[in-house]
């Protein structure tokens, strides 16, 4: 990790002091699981999965890449921690997946490296981890090819986001780790919108992550108000 790396290194010491538990699907990053399926539907919406190069930024233990090589693409998960990396790699080597590979990388380096060299971009609950955003957004629109699709999750900046995913998801239903989010990283989705105008991305659509505490399930839906995902293309 260098100076220059767009991130906050408390944040990457968190998640990574965690990486043990990343996936126990019953343990504190159950929501990452349960929403996953929900993820890989959105990108069926706008793109073919199978026999595309993708990278998925901020992939930390790799749940979203391994889903995206199951589905049949050729998956570069990059990180920089290093401790989910190394989780998400034995993971991969136990279940036999062969066409995922981890790299401890920053998206702004991969994207000065390999410019236009992948069909699919995934940036999933990560935006909202690292100072510059909008830096993350441009080296994914700079990752992607002409014609190619860039995916985003993140969180609503409003008093209802607050309420349901800080107090609610951490200090109440013990949906995610304490301490997970801070409430003034969230990004509302015209930001996130006029980020990707500004680096020439396209909007395909937005869809809502909304749950249900009785039943405890998750679903994609017309509410932004608290999680949401966009898709993006990159004119040819």
């Amino acid at each position: 990790m260098t100076t220059s790396d767009n991130v906050h290194s408390e944040e990457i010491e968190k998640f990574g002091a965690k990486a043990e538990r990343w996936w126990d699907p019953t343990g504190e990053f159950r929501t990452l699981h349960q929403v996953n399926p929900l993820r890989i539907r959105f990108i069926r919406e706008y793109a073919r999965i199978r026999g595309q190069k993708i990278v998925d930024v901020g992939c930390g233990g790799g749940i979203l890449s391994e889903a995206l090589a199951r589905e049949g693409g050729e998956v570069r998960g990059i990180d920089l921690a290093p401790e989910l990396l190394e989780v998400a790699e034995l993971h991969a080597l136990e279940q036999g997946v062969e066409n995922v590979r981890y790299e401890g990388i920053s998206a702004e380096s991969l994207a000065d490296r390999e410019p236009e060299s992948f069909d699919l971009v995934t940036c999933m609950e990560m935006l909202e981890h690292v100072p510059r955003p909008a830096s993350v957004v441009a080296a994914c629109a700079r990752l992607v090819k002409p014609g190619g699709k860039v995916f985003f999750s993140t969180l609503n900046r409003n008093m209802k986001a607050y309420l349901l995913a800080i107090v609610g998801a951490e200090y109440v239903l013990d949906l995610i780790p304490k301490g997970t989010h801070q409430y003034d990283k969230f990004i509302r989705p015209s930001e996130l919108a006029a980020w990707a105008r500004a680096v020439d991305l396209e909007p395909l659509g937005i869809r809502g992550i909304e749950y249900n505490p009785l039943s405890r399930r998750f679903r994609l839906g017309k509410n932004l108000d608290v999680n949401y995902l966009i898709a993006f293309e990159k004119p040819l």
